[in-house]
């Protein structure tokens, strides 16, 4: 299988490193073996039909240069490296942009275009144009998989397509970002403040310089609306979700909770056509009271029940185990 991955952020990079690692384990249990055929990041494409030399690649990027220091390397951007290179599949791993969507959202569908399969873990387009996208792969006989894009190696998606494939699921709540959460364990656990704790995720490297993204609610608001589509079949935007974010959560609430056996998270829930992301509370017993980093789902199904999914939410590596996941399923039903 030839690859192109769009990207050489922390996701591009993660996605190489596993590659790597799995080369051998991928041929022997799957009969699959890849060719990344370029790179692309914002400096140019790296590129090579026999197969990119990941470890190279990986290695000028180390040393702090752009993909563009990689042997013969050109100035050709990610739309014209998907036109001209010859390739099954593209994954598209760009950061997102909630405002537009863009560049991914121009990669992903002139890959379909093209006739290649999509993988991605870029929330931005599938948040406002999912449909778009959805409609246009299956207009163009192509795979548009997603896994990654929400809740980074917790297997949401293809768990309920496959694992809950005769069963109806009337609704969706959970905890979709670890950062929030990681803030609000810090918070019931140690008493402090919301600043406080916030300073403290950001010298950590937990937050953002900038965490806008993720204590406001727009990262949980991005992964409802992808599950509402991808799951539910609910045509949604992110413009139709209400969100509310944790910046107004004070320690006496926090407190207040405590002392009547609750603790205050961030909660994402789709359920009857209606997409709400907002503080709640939580019973301290209830499986929706995860600590720390980890995300997790649960899906009310009307055959097996209520499934809780818990996974970590983040990582580069743990997110490529979802990108991973779904080349080996597009590479199972053919290509």
């Amino acid at each position: 299988m030839r690859i192109q991955i769009i990207g050489f952020g922390n996701i591009g990079k993660g996605l190489a490193k596993v590659l790597i690692k799995k080369e051998k384990l991928l041929k022997k249990q799957h009969d699959l073996k890849i060719k990344v055929v370029s790179i692309t990041d914002v400096s140019g494409t790296a590129r090579d039909d026999k197969g990119i030399n990941l470890s190279k690649a990986l290695e000028i990027i180390k040393n702090g240069r752009g993909i563009l220091s990689y042997p013969k390397a050109t100035k050709m951007n990610g739309i014209e490296a998907i036109k001209t290179i010859q390739a099954d599949l593209v994954v598209e791993a760009t950061n997102t942009k909630i405002e537009d969507g863009e560049p991914g959202m121009s990669h992903m569908l002139q890959a379909i275009k093209q006739g290649k399969h999509v993988v991605t873990s870029n929330k931005g387009p599938l948040a406002l144009k999912f449909q778009e996208l959805n409609n246009s792969a299956k207009k163009n006989s192509v795979q548009f998989k997603f896994e990654a894009s929400v809740g980074g190696a917790m297997p949401i998606i293809n768990f309920a397509h496959e694992t809950l494939s005769g069963d109806k699921i009337n609704a969706i709540e959970g905890i979709l970002n670890g950062t929030t959460n990681y803030i609000l364990t810090r918070m019931s656990k140690e008493e402090k403040s919301f600043e406080m704790v916030l300073r403290e995720a950001q010298e950590m490297g937990i937050a953002e310089s900038d965490p806008s993204y993720d204590i406001d609610g727009i990262d949980t608001a991005c992964k409802l609306v992808i599950l509402a589509n991808g799951i539910l079949g609910i045509k949604k935007t992110y413009k139709d979700v209400k969100t509310q974010g944790i910046r107004k959560i004070t320690p006496e609430a926090v407190k207040l909770a405590k002392e009547d056996g609750y603790v205050i998270k961030l909660i994402g829930e789709v359920k009857n056509n209606n997409l709400e992301v907002s503080p709640r509370l939580v019973p301290k017993n209830h499986p929706l009271n995860v600590e720390g980093v980890l995300n997790v789902a649960l899906l009310k199904t009307d055959l097996a029940g209520d499934i809780t999914i818990v996974g970590k939410g983040a990582g580069s590596i743990e997110t490529n185990s979802a990108i991973l996941s779904d080349i080996i399923s597009i590479w199972r039903t053919g290509i």
